[in-house]
């Protein structure tokens, strides 16, 4: 019997070195302080570094990995030639109309995995102008439809609005879940095919949101979140000031608890390792971020990833 991965990782804002400005107030592309070269080239070092990680320390690699906070599809390239994907894995990924644009994205390997279909699902808010055409977007939600040893997945990727100034995009995040669970119980009622939904949600899994989309009144229950249970035991991806979050899951479908089928989950964790995790006494255990505020720390990102454990069956 073998192990297969999923992860999901909040990679911190992976831009492009931003160009130099003409004059020194001028806004960058990234938003981010002196992102240069060098700086881009560490963090590509470093996201690497994570996956060489996961490999050295579960013997393989995910052969499915959701990422948020990309810009842009060259950054992703670049990031697949290095080891330990080198070459190996695909990607999937649309532009959204962010205005920070800021995408997900799907990595995969290519030996394993196949694309059938994809799409980005693309969010429009109006500001509440009616006099005028005038709208909010944020990052889309991409789908893909893929298929592993004969066995149709179909693949979420979301990274929902975050919470701030009071929560105002708490309306917004509730609608994206609507939609996104619309469409997982869809899929599930019609074609009976598994579903993953990869995801920074800037909720956690006891919120009510996230708790509505494991049920569907017709259907009964439809999904599993197994970082619900991690969340009580105080295990947290990110950290907001002295709070513990666990905004980074992976919610799958009931088909994933069937020992009967291809893949059954076995376990879910934090990737929390040391290697990736703060110099700092005073945080430790955190995350060893990128940057805190203005101020480079060079590290890898504000998130830990997060990785769910499948046992394959060999038929």
């Amino acid at each position: 019997m073998l192990m297969e991965l999923l992860a999901f990782y909040n990679v911190e804002n992976l831009f492009l070195p931003d160009p130099k400005p003409t004059h020194k107030l001028d806004p960058t592309h990234s938003g981010l302080r002196n992102w240069d070269e060098r700086k881009y080239k560490n963090k590509l070092h470093k996201i690497s570094h994570v996956f060489q990680l996961i490999e050295d320390k579960k013997g393989s690699l995910p052969f499915l990995i959701g990422l948020s906070e990309i810009s842009g599809k060259q950054v992703l390239e670049e990031l697949v030639q290095m080891q330990p994907f080198n070459s190996n894995y695909g990607i999937v990924h649309y532009n959204s109309m962010d205005e920070r644009k800021v995408d997900v994205a799907l990595l995969y390997d290519k030996s394993k995995v196949e694309i059938l279909d994809s799409e980005a699902i693309t969010f429009f808010f109006e500001r509440g102008n009616p006099n005028k055409e005038d709208y909010d977007t944020t990052r889309d939600v991409l789908f893909s439809k893929v298929k592993c040893n004969g066995e149709i997945m179909n693949v979420f990727v979301a990274h929902l609005p975050s919470k701030r100034e009071k929560d105002v995009n708490k309306p917004k995040r509730d609608f994206i879940l609507k939609e996104i669970k619309s469409k997982i119980v869809e899929i599930i009622s019609n074609r009976n095919e598994s579903v993953i939904l990869f995801g920074d949600f800037n909720e956690n899994p006891d919120e009510k949101n996230l708790v509505e989309m494991l049920s569907d009144s017709p259907s009964g229950k439809i999904l599993e979140n197994p970082f619900r249970q991690l969340f009580t035991e105080k295990k947290y991806s990110t950290y907001h000031y002295k709070s513990g979050l666990l905004f980074d899951q992976i919610i799958l479908s009931m088909s994933f608890f069937n020992k009967s089928m291809e893949f059954c989950f076995e376990k879910a964790y934090v990737f929390n390792v040391e290697e990736i995790s703060s110099r700092d006494k005073m945080f430790s255990g955190r995350p060893f971020r990128t940057y805190a505020g203005t101020r480079y720390l060079g590290g890898y990102s504000d998130h830990f990833p997060v990785i769910v454990e499948l046992r394959k069956h060999n038929k």
